[in-house]
């Protein structure tokens, strides 16, 4: 019998801390909604004492997830580790993952703390959060770094304080694989109480190791891998979800545990977070990437033709791909719009956004004949947004492109119910569109990023455009979908200038 290996997924946390990856509410909301839905073990919701919004976010995603344990993060503070407690109290399942330096460099320059010092507030740290939940966990910030005699007596000191799970994390990719299960192995073997403690890896992609560094740890007895969705997560990302349980379950001979992620709901997964993020995943991107099951070799293709296990070790379908059929056409009613959109784990704040968002269906059915779920999941993006931050919104675009003349844009806006129009010249049309709308708003916002990517295969499929803007500190994503570039620019433009003028719309986590 194999042991349980422990996904714990930290996108809505770590991910979030990517430049421009900041999440609404409802948006964290739905993401969670999802990983239930794929059958992650341990969804880290966010940090509590960050901002009232975070706060916020953990509470909500705490009482709709039956069937995963909510966590918040918690520095060892008490404050931060109240705060978490709190957010988490309404989860049938709750966890408080806790946490400080234990390297010297962090010790002297960051937290100017004596050892003895870090033992004692990491201890307190246990205690609090104990009075919140049994479920514990303690994290040593740098343990790669951190004298492996000192770490011992850290780990020795919060397991008899009640933490219940270990986390080793490599916070600045100090390690490779192979001295990272070294560490491991000698962890377990001289830490008291070792047995009675879940084990678990965090690590970090800036030397792109990620991945193998935690296949190691769990070679060498972790039993709990912490990852995002797509690598998510700042700096170079996390270990990729998707990639560590494919390989745990693609090479059974080898890992001596397994995990009850339903890898039909990865690609589906994957897709969520990036049309949210704004992080598109790109092409060769393992498991997840639309060219992880492409062969253009004629030797590949012939072997596959032939037999399919001659150069595919997974299939394609057992992670999602060619799930999503055709599921809905012009001709379908609501009840079937409603039903789909439950089963996609989507559920609108009211019997007006259903309205509105079938109407939306309705227009797109003319446009294309095939309407598939990643479609759905463009067309009711926009009513996540709250009401308070629809300050702008497009009501008519006029372009003009071609050949020897200068692009040029008409837009009519409306602004906090009042349209007011305005046209421009500019590059192309879309940068003609921005000047238009930037000559009415004038948000003094910088941009950061445009980025356009299909939904779906063909001609006519929905482009999704994401723009990110910076603006007083603030970096924000905003996204439009629609079969015409321009105009799907446009309310990717308009929708980045209401999360800037949001209040509920907040700043990097860490600021």
């Amino acid at each position: 019998m194999q042991d349980k290996l422990i996904i714990f997924d930290t996108t809505l946390r770590d991910g979030e801390q990517s430049p421009g990856a900041a999440m609404t509410r409802e948006e964290k909301i739905r993401i969670a909604r999802q990983l239930e839905k794929l059958g992650v073990d341990v969804i880290e919701a966010g940090f509590a004492a960050a901002s009232p919004g975070d706060f916020d976010a953990i509470h909500a995603i705490a009482e709709i997830i039956k069937h995963s344990t909510v966590c918040s993060l918690a520095r060892a503070s008490e404050n931060d580790v109240r705060r978490a407690g709190e957010a988490i109290r309404p989860a049938k399942s709750g966890r408080i993952h806790t946490f400080i330096a234990t390297s010297a460099i962090h010790m002297q320059h960051k937290l100017r703390m004596t050892p003895d010092q870090v033992i004692e507030r990491a201890v307190q740290a246990v205690k609090w959060a104990r009075e919140y939940t049994d479920d514990v966990e303690f994290s040593a910030e740098d343990a790669i770094r951190s004298d492996l005699d000192f770490l011992v007596r850290v780990f020795d000191a919060v397991i008899e304080a009640g933490a219940t799970t270990i986390n080793v994390p490599d916070t600045v990719v100090y390690s490779i694989p192979a001295l990272l299960g070294t560490r491991f192995q000698e962890l377990i073997a001289r830490v008291h109480n070792a047995d009675k403690v879940v084990w678990s890896a965090h690590c970090h992609n800036d030397l792109g190791m990620a991945v193998a560094n935690s296949l190691a740890a769990v070679l060498n007895g972790a039993r709990q891998v912490e990852c995002t969705i797509n690598g998510l997560g700042e700096r170079a990302g996390n270990a990729a979800l998707e990639e560590i349980v494919m390989a745990v379950k693609t090479r059974r001979d080898i890992f001596l545990c397994d995990c009850r992620i339903d890898t039909t709901q990865i690609v589906p997964t994957s897709r969520l977070v990036s049309s949210i993020t704004g992080y598109p995943v790109q092409l060769n991107k393992a498991i997840v990437g639309a060219n992880a099951f492409a062969h253009e070799s004629g030797i590949h293709q012939d072997g596959v033709l032939k037999h399919r296990e001659t150069y595919e070790i997974m299939r394609a379908e057992d992670v999602g791909w060619n799930a999503n059929k055709l599921t809905l056409g012009k001709l379908s009613g609501r009840n079937a719009f409603r039903s789909r959109l439950k089963e996609l784990g989507i559920e609108l704040a009211s019997e007006d956004a259903l309205n509105a968002a079938f109407a939306r269906f309705k227009d797109l059915a003319d446009k294309k004949s095939e309407i598939f779920d990643e479609d759905l999941h463009a067309l009711v993006s926009d009513e996540f947004v709250s009401e308070a931050s629809e300050n702008f919104k497009l009501v008519y675009l006029q372009v003009c492109s071609q050949t020897g003349e200068i692009p040029h844009a008409k837009v009519t806006v409306q602004d906090n119910g009042v349209e007011r129009s305005s046209e421009a010249d500019g590059g192309g049309p879309v940068d003609a569109a921005f000047k238009a709308i930037e000559s009415m708003v004038q948000s003094g916002a910088e941009l950061l990023l445009y980025s356009v990517n299909n939904i779906t295969s063909g001609t006519d499929a929905q482009g999704e455009v994401t723009v990110r803007l910076s603006r007083g500190g603030r970096i924000v994503n905003g996204q439009g979908a629609d079969t015409d570039i321009v105009i799907a620019s446009a309310k990717a433009y308009l929708n980045a200038l209401n999360k800037l003028h949001s209040r509920s719309e907040r700043a990097h986590p860490q600021v």
